[in-house]
């Protein structure tokens, strides 16, 4: 593709079309320094464009409850069986007293995951005790935003229990759940997921139950894990899932939607032997995910507009980085974080919301405490919570 070529493409993007699969692949496969720059321009101003100037952030905190997990996934250094070595799994005083930390330095939102635990019952079924992990904390703190529940989890738990995913979502929802991660998606192609997860539910299952969640009221995220061994068409046809699953929802009239897409590059240095073998490189390349940024940005911001990098894959400074590559929000706090960090990430496990709003002024660009579902929030001096 020659450089007037591209140009026709990134200015069709500015009048406001979506890019086609095919566009969106030309421009994934540039390398020329001078197209990746007008690549990230033309991402930037489209950001300026849907999401405005200020950069936004969330005073969080993850809760991964237990890394018992029945599933064997191919980039997963977090879970264990019961009894292995490093195994865990919190009591309901150990959760409540997460939360109640959480609380007391400023958190608006808990995001609760975990790995499927086949013991993780009460009575035999497995949604009461999914609905008493609800209860445990919005009970003590009804006001907090319940961010939980992969749809990895929901198929789980209406497998465990025979129900349908509608039954489940609905429970948990009456339960105090307030919205779904749209983690579990890694690649939305099931060739890649035969080989990087191949016990997770495929590409139409993890549509269907995030496209059922929108139906039902509940608002989602989405995700990408990204630089392992997809192939950019396959990246591309991820995209393009997430741009028409958003779609159906606009058309549909659903006032829940798809919140948020977050790229999330692949951390290899302690993934199972096979796959770090196969990818070459313990740590993301910084360059590629700044490319699939902007891309991203090009290709989903006229129906998802806000974008995040992962500070904790990518490092602060390159998640600083991804916000001129069409980034509006640079994260959360998590004040813990597991999954990736026992991955081998170096980004760390916590971050102080001032280190964020140090990031984000080193840009000369304002920034603004939100919430999950993006509205701001009443930003207060804050204590110390990283240790």
């Amino acid at each position: 593709m020659n450089h007037q070529s591209l140009e026709r493409i990134l200015e069709r993007a500015l009048m406001g079309y979506d890019l086609s699969p095919p566009e969106g692949l030309l421009l994934l496969q540039q390398t020329d320094p001078n197209y990746t720059s007008s690549i990230c321009h033309t991402a930037d101003r489209l950001r300026q464009k849907q999401a405005g100037d200020t950069i936004t952030y969330v005073i969080n905190r993850n809760i991964n409850f237990t890394n018992i997990c029945e599933q064997h996934c191919n980039f997963c250094a977090f879970r264990r069986d019961s009894g292995e070595d490093g195994f865990y799994w919190l009591d309901w005083t150990q959760i409540l007293e997460k939360t109640t930390d959480a609380v007391n330095h400023g958190a608006t939102e808990i995001c609760m995951q975990g790995g499927l635990n086949p013991e993780a019952k009460i009575n035999g079924q497995s949604l009461p005790y999914y609905i008493k992990l609800v209860e445990t904390i919005k009970q003590e703190f009804p006001q907090l935003h319940l961010h939980a529940f992969s749809p990895q989890e929901v198929q789980f738990i209406a497998r465990e229990d025979s129900l349908t995913y509608a039954e489940v979502i609905t429970a948990l929802t009456d339960a105090g759940v307030n919205s779904m991660p749209g983690t579990a998606a890694e690649v939305l192609d099931d060739a890649v997921r035969r080989v990087i997860c191949p016990e997770k539910i495929d590409s139409a299952t993890w549509l269907e139950i995030v496209g059922t969640a929108h139906q039902l009221g509940l608002p989602t995220t989405s995700t990408m894990l990204s630089g392992h061994i997809e192939t950019p068409q396959q990246q591309i046809t991820h995209l393009e899932k997430l741009r028409l699953l958003q779609q159906k929802a606009v058309n549909q009239g659903y006032t829940a939607r798809i919140t948020e897409f977050i790229l999330l590059p692949f951390v290899g240095k302690e993934a199972p032997q096979t796959l770090r073998k196969r990818v070459g490189r313990d740590q993301p390349v910084l360059a590629d995910a700044l490319l699939l940024t902007a891309i991203a940005r090009i290709y989903l911001g006229n129906w998802i507009p806000n974008h995040q990098p992962s500070w904790v894959k990518l490092g602060l400074a390159g998640a600083t980085e991804a916000l001129s590559w069409g980034s509006n929000d640079i994260g959360g706090t998590l004040m813990e974080e597991h999954i990736t960090t026992m991955a081998g990430a170096i980004g760390g496990t916590c971050m102080e919301a001032s280190r964020l709003q140090t990031a984000i002024a080193s840009l000369n660009r304002p920034y603004q405490q939100r919430d999950t579902l993006y509205q701001p929030v009443s930003m207060k001096a804050e204590q110390e919570f990283c240790v």
